[in-house]
């Protein structure tokens, strides 16, 4: 009875601006994967109501990578969140290397070694998570990192991951930075992005409207 009608309504926005551009195949994480198979069952009913087999492609997720779904820097069990109390459960794309470096050396672990087997992981959600990431930053299959830090203490796997969590991410923050610095080449490719999209968005809503019987409205 609480809950509000945006609760309802954003997977089914989400799901029009998934079938909008007709996409074919959608980056997210694997939390988001449930959005996709709604957008799926719309994007079928549409084509079966229609008779348009083909009207709207079926997308798929695509999930890549060993860190697909990062987890709080505070609480392995937990999905890292911008809106976390806590500003040491984060990185942010923004963050100085020194505030990623105290961040991941201050990240929660637990007392034991790090573990010999990728299977082991599943009871360690602080060990699981760190070497994730370190597995996504240096774009390695986790079994492998697995097995370079096995046996070792937290504060080698924190320290080689500041390290490398610096060098990963610092270019792209100062990058970011410089995007901000020139917010009117920002507007500038925001609008010629939206224009492009406007442009395939008005076709493929021409075809919809066509489909369903709806009368057209003559280009202005």
């Amino acid at each position: 009875e609480k809950a509000s009608v945006g609760l309802y309504v954003y997977p089914n926005l989400m799901a029009a601006d998934i079938l909008l551009y007709r996409a074919t195949h959608v980056p997210v994480g694997e939390d988001q994967k449930q959005h996709i198979e709604l957008a799926r069952d719309i994007a079928q009913k549409f084509n079966n109501d229609f008779d348009k087999p083909d009207f709207f492609p079926q997308p798929e997720p695509l999930i890549q990578g060993p860190a697909t779904r990062v987890m709080s820097l505070r609480d392995g069990t937990k999905k890292m969140s911008k809106s976390d109390p806590s500003d040491l459960a984060r990185i942010t794309m923004l963050d100085t290397p020194d505030e990623i470096a105290r961040k991941i050396r201050k990240a929660k672990t637990d007392p034991d070694a790090l573990p010999d087997t990728v299977s082991a992981l599943d009871a360690r959600p602080e060990a699981a998570n760190l070497l994730g990431i370190y597995a996504a930053l240096a774009d390695r299959p986790l079994a492998g990192v697995v097995d370079e830090f096995a046996g070792a203490q937290f504060s080698k796997l924190k320290e080689e991951l500041a390290e490398l969590a610096t060098a990963t991410i610092g270019p792209i923050g100062a990058e970011m930075q410089r995007l901000m610095d020139d917010p009117t080449g920002v507007d500038a490719a925001l609008a010629d992005g939206a224009a492009r999209a406007r442009a395939i968005a008005d076709g493929v809503m021409q075809d919809v409207r066509a489909a369903v019987g709806f009368l057209q409205t003559p280009a202005p």
